[in-house]
């Protein structure tokens, strides 16, 4: 019993970092190190948002996918959760959302990069 207690509580503690770090990971680009998702897709910030709140809502929310985080996240370090228009939460790092873009296909795309005159930038550790 006390083999498989240790395994536990290991997995246990790994769930719990996942929800407290916004399952975000690093990735490589060709312009170097990344933030990416849990499925290794680039994460983005967005230049409009300010003040701890997303500017990017309805159709912009389409194409630019929100990090989502549950209703208890618990942020932790460098991440924090932002309130969306539509009472969703959002991932946040270093005081920005977060989102991905719905038009890299695979990890490590950049397309997102330098988008809407550059108001879009691919979020670095």
């Amino acid at each position: 019993m006390n083999k498989l207690l240790v395994p536990m509580t290991t997995i246990a503690v790994a769930l719990l970092t996942a929800v407290a770090f916004a399952q975000t990971k690093t990735g490589d680009s060709t312009k170097g190190k990344v933030l990416t998702n849990d499925k290794g897709m680039t994460l983005y910030t967005f230049d409009k948002d300010a003040g701890g709140k997303s500017a990017c809502n309805g159709p912009c929310a389409t194409n630019w996918p929100p990090l989502m985080a549950s209703a208890d996240a618990k942020p932790a370090k460098d991440y924090t959760v932002v309130t969306r228009d539509d009472g969703g939460k959002q991932w946040a790092y270093m005081g920005k959302p977060l989102y991905t873009w719905a038009k890299d296909s695979k990890p490590g795309d950049i397309t997102g990069d330098g988008f809407l005159n550059g108001a879009w930038h691919i979020a670095k550790p």
